[in-house]
């Protein structure tokens, strides 16, 4: 997987998590971000792998990202590796 595609994944599954004020208010509360961090870090590798992270540790956001971007779990396993390997 190429770092273009981790990274287009990863701001796919924080787009996801924007629209699900439950999870974005506990991503946000686990990550210490407020909103405005949020958008300016929004492009950083490192805060990108903390939301594949947060992610990959919930299943049914998990099932429902993948679902909802027709991936598998596995696409965003590799993304999380890539974007924490950048």
């Amino acid at each position: 997987m190429t770092s273009d595609a981790a990274e287009t994944i990863a701001l796919k599954a924080l787009a996801y998590l924007a629209n699900r004020e439950d999870a974005l208010t506990r991503f946000l509360a686990l990550s210490g971000a407020g909103m405005a961090e949020l958008r300016e870090r929004a492009g950083e590798p490192d805060f990108l792998a903390g939301v594949t992270d947060f992610l990959l540790g919930d299943e049914e956001l998990l099932t429902g990202f993948c679902e909802a971007e027709t991936l598998d779990a596995r696409s965003v396993h590799m993304a999380r590796h890539v974007l924490a390997g950048a």
